[in-house]
């Protein structure tokens, strides 16, 4: 009998992996979901100019985690897969079509032909397998955080086992066990995409992306911009970029962005909070409002001698107000989060109890394990699940804290200084988040599974939630699947090794009248079909 997996790859792309559905919150911002006509109507004089709150952490996207990062990405490089625009269900990208063997371990892709990289170089199958093979044992290193996320491990048994190249338009990919995301992984912007194999030979793709994409890469300045161009010899003409230009500036603080959208300096504004949203729009300037699908977070480093036991995280949870810190900080543009995952993606907290705030019990139980100080590190600047930044968040915390007879210490850092201190894991409790890359559970159940500390921040390492997580992805999307999620989420509530905070509104800020980017759930801005009106 053919397996569910194999039934659904026979189905249209856009039916395929409807992980986000037609339910979600999100739509298009800018009202944009137009595609470019002919090369020649695509072409223009026109700069867009997009700033974020950092510096890309890298631009290879085998070695970066960031959404920083990702919002380069997304403009020069290509996937075997791609998403629509409103939501996470599947639509051809390099390769045109695909098939899954019956029993749901083989897919076989059929590629797109006539396709360049930026370089001048040739794509085809031996560029997939190129970029697909440097991620895999044994050839993957640590600096790939995604690779054993995106593409599975031999001690997992889960992932890619082989990749086979019979021409140069076919690829043939073997799996080591069912993988119900898998399809959905190979349409990520971090791991998935596919690069120059020259480049990748050459080393040099984290300062120069070299990808397929609608826009190449023209240049980086640290800490203050990335210029792109259009890619005019661009495969897909039907689909080439409008924008002759796309700028990427760097503008550390959000007030500063916001001064910069209402000057007409820049047209599009990410990493903004719900305390410079009625400016924005005082301004005369728009604001994109949509259900985020992340999740803002506290972990416990579980490799801590102060929190090797599930009673001591407790503690500290049971000592916080979670409720009214997201109430206070985030005034109505987050939810407190009861659940790992986003309420609107599926149900998989209606029967989960998070930690319950209890101040007297609290500081009872601290005193009682001796806990009279944590050592804490935070992100200084905004990110898309946490628009205050970790600072604030970290400050409320501390008071609770303080309350509880229990001083903590906070250490904060600029984003890519603070991903190598976490990982580092000098600390007791750390801030961080989550953006969903794919739309399906197992984006973010498996986090707490991973044995990579930029993933896994808390180093959370429980067999019975591993065992979880893989009867997930080998079973197909349904009830059952939706149970074993279930049971994640009471696991990690009951062992304490995150304490969730909220899930934040996504929002983003643009010029009247500039037309066409998605702003896509998984939080990256897609430009190729931007216009803006004099």
């Amino acid at each position: 009998m053919e397996t569910p997996q194999a039934q659904m790859s026979r189905r249209l792309f856009v039916q395929a992996m409807a992980a986000v559905g037609a339910t979600s919150a999100f739509a298009l911002a800018g009202c944009g979901s137009k595609r470019a006509g002919s090369a020649s109507d695509a072409e223009g004089d026109y700069t867009i100019t997009l700033a974020q709150g950092a510096d890309p952490r890298g631009l290879d996207p085998a070695l970066v985690d960031d959404g920083e990062s990702a919002e380069v990405l997304v403009q020069v490089y290509e996937n075997i897969l791609q998403y629509e625009d409103k939501d996470c269900s599947l639509r051809p990208g390099l390769a045109k079509s695909y098939e899954v063997s019956d029993d749901g371990l083989t897919y076989t892709f059929a590629l797109q032909t006539g396709v360049k990289f930026h370089d001048g170089t040739d794509f085809n199958a031996a560029a997939v397998k190129a970029n697909l093979d440097r991620q895999l044992e044994p050839n993957r290193t640590a600096d790939m955080p995604y690779a054993s996320f995106t593409f599975g491990s031999k001690e997992q048994n889960n992932g890619i086992d082989s990749v086979e190249t019979p021409d140069d338009s076919t690829v043939i990919i073997k799996m080591r066990a069912v993988s119900t995301a898998f399809l959905a992984n190979l349409a990520m912007a971090l791991a998935a995409p596919i690069a120059s194999p020259k480049a990748i030979e050459a080393g040099t793709l984290n300062e120069k992306p070299i990808g397929t994409g609608p826009f190449k890469f023209v240049s980086w300045t640290k800490n203050s911009d990335i210029k792109l161009e259009r890619f005019d010899d661009y495969w897909d003409k039907e689909n080439a970029a409008k924008p002759k230009n796309v700028v990427i500036r760097i503008i550390a603080e959000s007030a500063t962005r916001v001064t910069a959208l209402a000057n007409g300096e820049v047209d599009i504004i990410t990493g903004i909070d719900e305390a410079v949203v009625d400016q924005i729009e005082s301004n005369g300037d728009m604001v994109s409002k949509a259900d985020g699908m992340n999740i803002n977070y506290m972990a416990f480093n579980c490799d801590s001698e102060l929190f090797k036991s599930k009673e001591a995280r407790i503690a500290v949870a049971q000592a916080i107000d979670v409720p009214t810190i997201v109430d206070s900080l985030y005034k109505g543009y987050g939810t407190y989060a009861n659940s790992i995952m986003p309420t609107w993606m599926a149900p998989y907290d209606k029967d989960v109890v998070q930690t319950t705030y209890d101040a007297a019990a609290a500081k009872e139980e601290l005193a009682r394990l001796g806990i009279t100080k944590i050592s804490c590190i935070t992100y200084s600047n905004p990110r898309p699940y946490n628009g205050k930044g970790g600072t604030a968040l970290a400050e409320a915390v501390q008071g609770y804290l303080r309350d509880a007879g229990v001083e903590m210490t906070i250490d904060q850092y600029d984003w890519t200084s603070y991903k190598d201190a976490e990982v580092g894991g000098n600390f007791d409790i750390c801030f961080y988040g989550w953006v969903g890359d794919n739309g399906d559970p197992d984006n973010f159940m498996n986090l707490l599974s991973d044995t990579d500390p930029s993933l896994n921040a808390a180093r959370f390492n429980n067999s019975e939630y591993k065992k979880l997580i893989a009867q997930g992805l080998q079973t197909p999307n349904g009830s059952a699947r939706d149970d074993i999620y279930l049971q994640c989420e009471k696991i990690a509530a009951s062992e304490q090794p995150w304490l969730p905070i909220s899930h934040a509104t996504a929002l983003l800020g643009y010029k009247k009248g500039v037309d066409g980017f998605v702003f896509h759930p998984t939080g990256n801005t897609y430009l190729r079909n931007c216009t803006k009106s004099a």
